[in-house]
């Protein structure tokens, strides 16, 4: 009797857990994302983390809830209205056939339309008619990038330049600042705070000097870090922002490559270098079929990697416009989403080439930070890519091809890199130094930098960050 007992129990304990795993399968969290239920999801998840208080997962889960929330602010009325300022007969048919050609970006919330942040700035990009009545009421709006690479870039190969030799050194002086609004954090409580800060030794960036910091306490992380930074730790106070600031000059060149394909060499397929740069590195870094399929089309019989890469990165300039993104953070595959949708900012276009080019058997690698260009400042993504008897590469697909008849001019950024350029990044998703406790604003770039303190991150919306920065006389 007792050896039934305990059969039956250790039965019912199997039932128990078969029914828990059985329950744990069916949370599919994207589908509930895909499906718009997101306050279904919430709830879901609160009761698991209940539950499980120390499983990350569902943690990053419901944080990624509430920031897809704040990334689609608007309602259908509000984008009406903006848009009726340029289509005063706007109708509902019309707005439907831009969202259905991903042109006029949303998603449904908890069964109502809401439109992302940059939704209606970003149609006028993605619709060509529309952005031509865009440029009649409102005039055509100055674009810095454009002003520079058609004006600076010609002279300097009118001036003369020695391929892959660094030209037009500077020198940048950068005050970079981070602002916690006031009463964030409670009163007395520790703010921990990483600011960026660029990496050294290449012949791009050789250079930088270390001037001050806003408190006395500071580490900068080594110079081997891939996502570098200087850290600082500041009390808060009640009614107050809190404030962190580091200044620095570094120095920097441009560098042209003008890569032949008689250049480069067989790859040695067993190193360490080409195994790591050619290996997928998910959630952005992805081989799946479509992507496969897609870069072997467009290279075609090319075996050339110089060649390759050329023929990638017109067709990303042909098909790829750049448009205002989503954060890195509420993407579950952005080269899926860039084919999705046509379109994508510096880092999504990025992550799609790095995604393609890999497929394909070539290194390469993320490189980030920003740039600061006389006309504008930004931040800013791009790659390298590593051809065997050369080294590595600058590829900076958003850049573009320039509307030049002089070749060089117009592949500039497939081979080379200005010498404005702050570079902060060798690589995505990297742990910073020290670590950082809690799931980062931004978990896979770092430019803007990221705060926490002891019960969790401080997201974007609590912060703000400026650079301000002054070229200096060579020395």
């Amino acid at each position: 009797m007792k050896f039934l007992h305990r059969l039956l129990l250790t039965g019912w304990v199997l039932f128990l857990c078969s029914c828990q795993n059985q329950n744990e399968k069916l949370f599919d969290f994207q589908k509930y994302l895909d499906e718009g239920k997101f306050s279904e999801a919430e709830v879901v998840l609160k009761e698991k983390i209940q539950k499980n208080p120390d499983n990350s997962e569902y943690q990053i889960q419901l944080e990624t809830i509430d920031r897809l929330r704040k990334e689609f602010p608007y309602t259908r009325t509000e984008v009406k209205a903006r848009l009726s300022e340029y289509f005063p007969d706007l109708t509902d048919e019309e707005l439907n056939k831009w969202e259905e050609a991903r042109q006029l970006e949303m998603r449904v919330i908890d069964g109502e339309k809401r439109y992302f942040s940059r939704a209606v700035s970003n149609f006028f990009r993605l619709n060509e008619a529309a952005g031509q009545i865009k440029i009649e009421k409102d005039g055509k709006a100055y674009d810095g990038v454009d002003d520079f690479q058609l004006t600076v870039i010609p002279q300097w190969f009118e001036n003369g330049i020695t391929p892959r030799e660094p030209f037009n050194p500077q020198r940048i002086k950068v005050n970079y600042t981070i602002t916690l609004d006031a009463n964030v954090v409670p009163d007395g409580e520790m703010v921990k705070c990483w600011l960026p800060y660029p990496r050294t030794g290449s012949e791009r960036l050789p250079r930088v000097e270390f001037l001050e910091a806003s408190q006395d306490d500071y580490i900068i992380a080594p110079n081997e870090t891939m996502q570098r930074t200087v850290y600082m730790e500041k009390k808060a106070v009640q009614d107050e922002e809190t404030v962190f600031q580091i200044s620095y000059i570094f120095e920097t060149a441009a560098q042209w490559f003008d890569i032949k394909p008689e250049d480069t060499q067989a790859y040695d397929k067993n190193s360490e270098l080409y195994k790591k740069y050619t290996a997928e590195r998910l959630p952005h870094i992805v081989f799946t079929d479509q992507i496969k399929s897609l870069a072997k089309s467009i290279v075609g019989d090319e075996k050339n990697p110089v060649k390759q890469v050329e023929l990638l990165y017109y067709w990303i300039n042909d098909n790829i416009p750049w448009a205002g993104a989503l954060e890195y953070s509420v993407m579950p595959c952005i080269p899926c989403y860039v084919l999705e949708n046509m379109h994508g900012d510096c880092g999504m276009q990025t992550f799609l080439f790095l995604s393609m080019a890999r497929s394909l058997g070539i290194p390469c690698k993320w490189q980030s930070g920003w740039y600061l260009l006389p006309q504008t400042t930004n931040l800013h993504d791009w790659a390298e890519v590593y051809y065997e008897g050369v080294g590595w590469v600058p590829v900076d697909p958003s850049f573009k091809l320039i509307d030049s008849e002089d070749k060089r001019v117009k592949e500039f950024y497939l081979n080379g890199l200005d010498s404005y350029r702050l570079v902060v990044n060798d690589d995505f998703a990297r742990e910073l130094v020290p670590a950082k406790k809690y799931y980062r604003s931004e978990p896979f770039d770092f430019q803007r930098g990221e705060l926490e303190w002891k019960d969790g991150n401080l997201y974007f919306d609590t912060w703000s960050y400026d650079l301000d920065f002054e070229y200096l006389p060579n020395s």
